[in-house]
C-alpha cells in the first residue's frame, strides 16, 4: 500500500483511533454490580452498553462499526486483502487506500487530512498521532535527501537491545558481521538443554526477531527461520545463536528498505518465444473477472529465487529462498524448508521455482484486486542454468521424474506468458541471502543495494570501496573494524 502511495504521488499518513472498541456497541448480555465508586447507584445492576476491552466479541463489534463508516465514505474492502479499504480519487486517476490494523490506520490518499477531519467531526472519533507517517506498527519511516520514502525498524531494534540488556545484563556484542556463521548447522547442536528460564528468554528473542523480519530485516530471515524450529526445546547453543542474531541486528541497525518506484528496464532480457500449443495448448493466465478497473501507473513484478540443498542435515530438507519486487522495491521475502527431501540441487531448485510461480500468481492477483495496472509478464531470475534451460526451452527433457509436477507447473506459467525465467550468476542473485547462512564478505555486494545504499543503486561504484572511511556515510554500514 505504501508503495502504491509513492507510485501514484499520494500523501502517506498514519493515525491511531483512541479507545476504538468503545466506539462500538456490544451485543453481549453483560452487567456489573456497582461498587461504592458509583455513589448512590451502589449495589445496582448496571448493563454494559459499550464494547469494552476484554469482552470476547468487542473486536468484531469494532470492525463492524468501522466498516459502516468506511462504506459510508465510499470505500470498499479489497477482496484479497480485506483490511485494506479502497476507493477512486476524485479525478478517477488512481485509487486511494486505508490500511487497518485494529485501531492503527495507514492512509494513502490525495488529501488524508481532509479524510481524518471527517472521522473526527462527522463520526466523533478521537484520533491520536495524526500526520505524515513516521512510525507505524513498530517501524520508523522517513525520507532521504532525494525524497525517497524509507522504512527502518530503528526504534524497534533499540527496544530489542534494551530487552536484551535486561535479560542478560550486558549489551549485544559488536564484533558480529553475519546473523549466523557461514555453514552453521544448529540442528547438530548437542549442548545442554535450556532450563525453563532460558527457554522463555529464547522464545522472547526469536519472537522479537520474527517481527523484525516482518518489518524489513530481510537479511536475518534465514537465520530466524532456522532458529524458530527449536522454540519448544532449545539448547544452550541455540540461545547463543539467537543472541548472535540480535548482536548482528544491533551492529547493522541502519538496514533500510527504500520505496523506489521507477519502472525498471528489462528490455535486454532475451524473450524467446516458442509454439507451446503442442504441450500446453490454451495455456493462459487465469485473470479474475471481478477485479476493479486498473488505474494509476504501471507496475512490473520481478522475483529472485534460490534453493540450498540439504540445509537441514538431520532431515535432509532443502530451503527455498524467494525475494519479490515491485518495480525497484523489495516487497515480500520468503525462506522456508521444503516439504520433501531432494537428492540433488536440480530437484530442490525445481521445488523453489514452482513455489515462486505460485507466489507470483498470488501477488499479481492481489495487485489486480487493488486496482493496479500490471505489465503482462513477470520476470523470474534464478542462478541454476540447468533448471532455467529445462523450463524455458521447448525441447528440454525432464531428467527427474519425481519433479514432474513442479516442472509442468512452471512451464505452463511460462507458456502462458505470465513468467519469463532468466538465468543470472549466483553472485548477482539476492535470493542467496534467503536460502543459506552466509558471511559478510560473500554477500555484501547483494546486501548493499538492497538495504544499505542511498539513492539509485545504479550509482554504486563497480569497484567495492565500501571499507574506505569516506564512503561509510553513504552506505550507512560500519566498516569491518570493531570499534565497540
Amino acid at each position: 500500500m505504501l508503495f502504491l502511495s509513492e507510485l501514484n504521488d499520494m500523501e502517506t499518513w498514519a493515525t491511531d483511533i483512541g479507545n476504538a472498541y468503545l466506539e462500538a456497541v456490544t451485543d453481549e448480555k453483560v452487567y456489573i454490580i456497582a461498587g461504592p465508586e458509583f455513589g448512590p447507584l451502589q449495589g445496582h445492576l448496571l448493563i454494559v452498553f459499550k464494547a469494552l476491552y476484554g469482552l470476547r466479541s468487542s473486536g468484531v463489534r469494532w470492525y463492524e462499526r468501522f466498516s459502516k463508516v468506511m462504506t459510508a465514505e465510499g470505500f470498499t474492502p479489497c477482496k484479497l486483502e480485506p483490511e485494506i479499504w479502497m476507493r477512486r480519487n476524485k479525478e478517477s486517476t488512481h485509487y486511494e487506500y486505508v490500511g487497518v490494523y485494529v485501531d492503527d490506520l495507514a492512509l494513502a490518499m490525495d488529501d488524508p487530512q481532509g479524510f481524518l477531519s471527517i472521522l473526527e467531526t462527522k463520526y466523533n472519533f478521537k484520533l491520536k498521532g495524526s500526520g505524515e507517517i513516521n512510525f507505524h506498527l513498530g517501524c520508523d519511516f522517513f525520507r532521504d535527501d532525494d525524497g525517497t520514502l524509507c522504512m527502518k525498524p530503528e526504534k524497534y531494534i533499540s527496544k530489542m537491545i534494551q530487552g536484551y540488556e535486561q535479560m542478560f545484563g550486558s549489551l549485544p556484542k559488536r564484533n558480529v558481521y553475519s546473523p549466523l556463521e557461514k555453514g552453521d548447522h544448529p540442528e547438530l547442536d548437542t549442548s545442554e538443554l535450556c532450563n525453563p528460564t532460558d527457554v522463555q528468554k529464547y522464545q522472547s528473542l526469536v519472537g522479537s526477531l520474527q517481527w523484525a523480519v516482518s518489518i524489513g530485516r530481510i537479511d536475518i530471515t534465514t537465520a530466524v527461520m532456522t532458529l524458530s524450529s527449536f522454540r519448544a526445546v532449545p539448547r544452550k547453543g541455540h540461545l547463543e545463536r539467537a543472541k548472535r542474531v540480535v548482536s548482528y541486528v544491533s551492529r547493522f541497525k541502519e538496514s533500510t528498505i527504500r520505496f523506489r518506484t521507477l519502472e525498471p528496464d528489462y528490455s535486454d532480457i532475451p524473450d524467446i518465444s516458442y509454439d507451446w500449443t503442442r504441450k500446453y495448448d490454451g495455456a493462459m493466465e487465469d485473470i479474475p473477472d471481478d477485479a476493479p478497473l486498473p488505474l494509476g501507473k504501471f507496475v512490473v513484478t520481478a522475483t529472485h529465487v534460490d534453493a540450498n540443498l540439504c540445509h537441514d542435515l538431520v532431515t535432509g530438507k532443502s530451503v527455498s529462498g524467494i525475494l519479490h519486487w515491485l518495480n525497484g522495491t523489495p516487497i515480500d521475502w520468503f525462506s522456508k524448508k521444503q516439504g520433501a527431501v531432494e537428492t540433488a540441487t536440480y530437484g530442490s531448485e525445481f521445488m523453489a521455482a514452482r513455489l515462486s510461480v505460485e507466489q507470483i500468481k498470488a501477488l499479481r492477483d492481489t495487485l489486480r484486486y487493488l486496482g493496479v495496472p500490471l505489465r503482462s509478464t513477470s520476470y523470474m531470475f534464478g542462478d541454476n542454468k540447468s533448471v532455467v534451460d529445462s523450463l524455458m526451452r521447448f525441447d528440454a527433457k525432464l531428467h527427474k521424474r519425481h519433479t514432474a509436477l513442479s516442472f509442468h507447473k512452471v512451464r505452463e506459467a511460462i507458456a502462458s506468458r505470465m513468467v519469463i525465467f532468466t538465468h543470472i550468476p549466483g553472485a548477482l542473485n539476492p535470493a542467496d541471502i534467503l536460502s543459506k547462512h552466509w558471511e559478510y564478505a560473500a554477500v555484501w555486494k547483494l546486501l548493499r543495494p538492497l538495504l544499505f545504499w542511498k539513492g539509485d543503486p545504479a550509482d554504486i561504484p563497480a569497484k567495492d570501496t565500501s571499507r574506505q572511511v569516506g564512503i561509510q556515510d553513504q552506505l550507512q554500514v560500519p566498516a569491518l573494524v570493531d570499534t565497540g
